[in-house]
């Protein structure tokens, strides 16, 4: 018989309630938004037509009520594939571990997760304001690698990107795709295309401040990487991790991302809270 999960292995606070996330299994419904800014959590909820759970602890905002019958949670990730590693193994344990006893259930329940988030755009073509929904994710964060039971044959789309960055050990790159249940669910009109994560926002993503990038013109080298003729759509910061624990967790997983700045143009969006908005609205239709 399987023994109880270590209290060092589960952390749980004082009221039995996930450590980080401070939520207990009846706080959360099987559809789960997530947004890197905590502030932008009310702004999902508001959508609501009821709102009948709150809380936050860090970086970590919950909201949970109901749209119709459908409850629907949104909850805030902060920046970050590591944020997104402790997210979602609390939202799997929360759904999947019998907490008072630390046993993983015999019946195991999958959620759908999507994100709405911003990225930066890497072709010319996708404008600022525009949406791209995630057919694929590409990893450079080092997330998923620590997770024996989830690594993969490096593909050839892989192997091809490792070589044009000249990544040379800087990262494992790994690749994970959206949930084909979710893109037919969201598909129509959105574009699609692959998403490249960083481990950061400055030399992970080209920057140069005072300190400069180990990659010497990133950006357009990940703007003009071609593979059977795919190509880079955006990049951001959560999507990898997003994707990869949610395969390897059994949740559904998809990711919209609102291009705020086209790297390839230098375009920055004057008005992207409108644009946000009528992306969250679109999001919560379909859900």
């Amino acid at each position: 018989m399987p023994q109880p999960i270590a209290a060092s292995e589960l952390v749980l606070n004082n009221d039995g309630s996930v450590y980080h996330l401070n939520l207990h299994p009846e706080n959360i419904g099987n559809t789960i938004i997530t947004v890197g800014d905590p502030d932008r959590v009310g702004e999902v909820s508001k959508h609501f037509d009821r709102v009948d759970f709150k809380t936050a602890k860090r970086e970590f905002v919950t909201h949970s009520g109901y749209i119709g019958h459908k409850r629907i949670t949104v909850i805030s990730t902060g920046i970050g594939t590591d944020n997104i590693d402790i997210v979602f193994n609390e939202l799997d344990a929360l759904v999947n571990i019998d907490l008072p006893k630390r046993e993983i259930k015999d019946k195991l329940t999958s959620l759908n997760i999507i994100r709405i988030g911003t990225a930066g755009g890497l072709q010319p073509e996708l404008g600022v304001d525009s949406v791209v929904l995630t057919e694929e994710s590409i990893g450079l964060d080092g997330l998923m690698p620590f997770y024996h039971s989830t690594r993969q044959h490096i593909s050839p789309l892989l192997v091809s990107l490792n070589s044009h960055l000249g990544l040379d050990g800087l990262c494992i790159p790994y690749s994970y795709p959206a949930s084909e249940k979710l893109l037919r669910l969201f598909g129509e009109g959105f574009t699609k295309g692959i998403t490249v994560t960083c481990t950061g926002f400055y030399g992970p993503q080209g920057r140069q401040l005072r300190l400069a990038p180990a990659i010497d013109g990133f950006i357009t080298k990940l703007s003009f990487f071609r593979h059977e003729g795919r190509k880079v759509s955006n990049f951001e910061m959560e999507t990898s991790g997003i994707y990869g624990l949610g395969s390897a967790l059994g949740h559904n997983c998809l990711s919209a991302s609102l291009i705020v700045a086209n790297r390839a143009t230098g375009e920055f969006s004057a008005h992207h809270e409108k644009a946000l908005e009528k992306l969250i609205v679109q999001v919560l239709e379909r859900v």
